[in-house]
């Protein structure tokens, strides 16, 4: 790990960067259009990762227009990372917008906010979802429905997987791994267990020389597909690829 007074330094320019955007949300940010939006994204996600000492691999290119990305979950830093690259409206538990600073900013990026404990708000957020992509956005989940240690896909739950059916447009999968110099699976970012987020913050600050690498895979058509059987195929094509990616 980094000697403690480089990484509170990472931390202390994290915050600013968090704090600055925060308030660039009451002001300049305030009239952006979606073009400038997305841009500003991912300038921001980028700048982000670099502040937090992750250098930034990309692998494929994330399809043009509108999509709904499917990707692994490993760490929050997923969504900094794909953002860094594909900007994108993310499906995310309800809980998030109410946290401290972060709840603001991921609100403004225009989160679809899912009830998990409220069995029907399912189907209200698919019909977000499809109309968002229907409208021309990239919508972006992680079907795992949790964070794991990046090593291996978990299941795919396919529900989410029928907004991209009902807006006819494809499924573009993406894997995300981080590795540092001694673990191809760096176990660093994982934000797995008991891991909150200030201490899963701090052991990446701390971290040395990690890479996160993001895979964008061919698209995949979803016309007349089944959501089950579209779950598998992409669990297939994903879990491919992170075990034969060097």
């Amino acid at each position: 790990p980094l000697a403690v007074p480089v990484a509170t330094w990472r931390l202390l320019r994290v915050w600013i960067h968090v704090l600055g955007a925060l308030a660039r949300t009451y002001t300049v940010w305030r009239a952006l259009d979606r073009p400038r939006l997305e841009a500003v994204t991912r300038v921001w996600s980028g700048q982000l990762l670099a502040i937090l000492g992750l250098r930034l691999v990309v692998h494929g290119t994330p399809r043009p227009g509108a999509k709904l990305i499917v990707s692994n979950h490993v760490s929050w830093l997923d969504i900094v990372a794909i953002n860094a690259v594909a900007p994108s409206r993310f499906v995310s538990k309800a809980e998030v917008a109410r946290w401290p600073l972060v709840g603001r900013l991921v609100t403004y990026a225009r989160t679809l906010y899912l009830v998990r404990e409220r069995r029907r708000d399912a189907m209200r957020v698919l019909g977000l979802m499809a109309q968002a992509m229907k409208d021309g956005d990239t919508v972006a989940v992680f079907p795992e429905g949790t964070t794991g240690p990046g090593d291996h896909v978990m299941h795919l739950h396919p529900n989410l997987l029928q907004a991209a059916i009902d807006a006819h447009v494809p499924v573009q999968p993406v894997v995300i791994r981080y590795e540092d110099p001694f673990h191809r699976f760096s176990p660093e970012p994982a934000y797995v267990g008991d891991t909150n987020l200030l201490q899963s913050l701090w052991w990446v600050v701390s971290a040395r020389d990690v890479k996160v690498h993001v895979g964008f895979l061919a698209p995949q058509a979803v016309a007349h597909a089944d959501r089950r059987a579209l779950a598998a195929r992409l669990h297939e094509g994903m879990s491919a690829y992170l075990e034969q990616t060097p």
